[in-house]
């Protein structure tokens, strides 16, 4: 897994918690066989340029899962808010780890190709603060929806914005527009994300309940990466069917490092 030739190591932290209010001890639960975060650390396996796997986490029930996966474990405080401050906290015990991904713990269907591109950007451009990555929509309906995120970019592939709101409003209705819709992966550099969890809540972030926000309020850079793949991630019970039906289809192929090209 680890990256061959470098030296400024890359992490992918995969924080998860127990306390959940929409869905308590999630990260334990079975689907098709095995446990939610059994499948997303098996996912983060398939990736070449990642040079260690941690799972940061408060609780002994994750811990145990985790180790039994396969996974490195980082004990945390169990006051952090986001996974985002969690992850800060965990990378205080491993100095070598100037890079980071936050991997969700939460989707199973998650991108190597995605997680390894990122890697080997926040590597070789130290100028991008952070990194995240999104899809096209395909769906007109995912437009008003508010729990599907939107981004809009600039002409070097950077976040201009984020929001829940439709973006960009399309005023010339017969014009083609392809529209993206945020997936929940981040990358950082180490000393930005440090800097990160000690500003405050932004304005914006506070309105549209975004925490990325915060980092575009702050003057960061933040780039995008556009792939055509798209992961699911795991929010209430309701949703156990559909995924456990697109791990089923799942084939050795796409446990296979890069097989997910991005474009």
């Amino acid at each position: 897994m680890a990256a061959e030739g470098t030296t400024a190591q890359v992490a992918g932290i995969i924080p998860a918690r127990w306390g959940s209010s929409r869905f308590p001890g999630k990260p334990l639960y079975q689907l098709a066989g095995k446990s939610l975060l059994g499948h997303v650390i098996d996912r983060v396996a398939c990736c070449r340029r990642l040079d260690t796997v941690l799972v940061a986490t408060d609780d002994e029930r994750i811990e145990q899962e985790a180790l039994a996966n396969g996974a490195e474990v980082v004990m945390t405080s169990s006051q952090h808010s986001t996974g985002t401050d969690r992850i800060s906290e965990a990378l205080d015990s491993f100095p070598a780890l100037q890079h980071v991904v936050n991997i969700q713990g939460d989707e199973p269907l998650v991108s190597p190709s995605v997680i390894d591109l990122m890697a080997d950007t926040l590597r070789s451009q130290m100028d991008i603060d952070m990194i995240t990555a999104a899809n096209p929509i395909s769906d007109p309906a995912q437009l008003d929806d508010p729990n599907i995120v939107k981004v809009v970019l600039d002409n070097r592939g950077d976040a201009l914005y984020f929001s829940r709101s439709a973006l960009p409003y399309n005023r010339a209705l017969g014009q083609p527009f392809s529209s993206l819709r945020h997936v929940g992966l981040y990358g950082y550099q180490r000393s930005f994300l440090k800097n990160f969890v000690s500003w405050p809540e932004g304005n914006l972030e506070r309105v549209e309940q975004l925490e990325q926000l915060r980092a575009l309020e702050n003057g960061a850079r933040i780039r995008v990466i556009v792939s055509h793949h798209e992961s699911i991630g795991l929010d209430t019970p309701e949703q156990v069917p559909e995924i456990e039906a697109l791990l089923a289809s799942l084939t050795e192929d796409d446990y296979s490092p890069n097989t997910n090209q991005t474009r």
